[in-house]
């Protein structure tokens, strides 16, 4: 391992405890692998040649974290991603949902908002919209912003239409979203029953009593200590039976929770609370 490597493995952790200590916002249990990738990438972005000069201007400039928490969380995604997911939604847990007089739902880590609008349309389109709370989280107060903007690039949106379909949609996917200036902006019809929020898996509480968690592909992100605190943390959101989706590389196999859920579909990730 060349010098540069070590100061970089060295430095790793002091950077993740200073930003943990100043900002609050804790990766220190995220999967170093992934934060080498991101921290790797920030360095050239952000043209600074070291994790220690990268510290220092993080310490005294919060507009620079703010710029490196791009790199640290999440912010790729689709409308209707891995369309057989939601497909499994429609079959296994909307008609229990029918049951309940009122709905919570739960997006943990949502970025920019992709599956929440995907969702909110899935809701509107099963009969469900009116009796549902649709509760969206991330640490990243930018890709919150874009998130409940709910306006999108006008070029994502036939990749959008292709998911959605594939998803078992109902409808023309244009009815929901109104094209203008290179953008699409999704109806506001969708987006009255949608709650946005600032919540971490990693140092947060319990935040709700949910019928559905919807957490896919954030724990891929998490080392196993996380990744138990955070399913830990879903197990006491949900109601009895209350339903939980992951992501599709994502499992609670040797999770320390995985007594506490039942598969409803292994293929798509979807599970229930015992």
């Amino acid at each position: 391992m060349s010098t540069a490597s070590e100061d970089f493995e060295i430095e790793l952790p002091l950077l993740l405890e200073a930003i943990y200590r100043k900002y609050h916002h804790d990766f220190r249990s995220y999967s170093l692998a992934s934060m080498r990738r991101r921290l790797a990438l920030a360095l050239g972005e952000m043209r600074v040649d070291t994790l220690s000069q990268l510290q220092d201007r993080v310490l005294r400039d919060a507009s620079v974290f703010a710029r490196l928490l791009q790199y640290l969380t999440i912010q790729v995604s689709d409308m209707f991603r891995d369309p057989e997911y939601f497909r499994a939604l429609r079959e296994h847990v909307v008609p229990v949902l029918h049951t309940y007089p009122s709905i919570k739902i739960w997006v943990a880590g949502c970025a920019t908002g992709e599956e929440v609008w995907s969702l909110a349309i899935l809701l509107e389109e099963t009969g469900l919209a009116e009796r549902t709370l649709l509760y969206a989280t991330d640490i990243n107060p930018d890709a919150l912003r874009i998130a409940q903007s709910a306006v999108y690039s006008l070029d994502r949106i036939a990749g959008f239409e292709k998911n959605y379909l594939a998803s078992g949609g109902t409808r023309a996917f244009s009815d929901y979203y109104h094209a203008a200036y290179g953008n699409a902006s999704f109806a506001r019809s969708l987006r009255t029953q949608v709650m946005f929020a600032d919540h971490s898996l990693a140092t947060d509480s319990v935040f709700s009593e949910m019928h559905l968690v919807s957490c896919r592909n954030v724990l891929i992100y998490f080392n196993r200590v996380l990744q138990d605190r955070a399913i830990g943390l879903i197990r006491d959101s949900l109601v009895r039976r209350g339903y939980l989706g992951l992501g599709s590389k994502e499992s609670l196999r040797f999770c320390a929770h995985a007594d506490a859920f039942g598969e409803v579909d292994a293929a798509q990730r979807v599970f229930q609370k015992r």
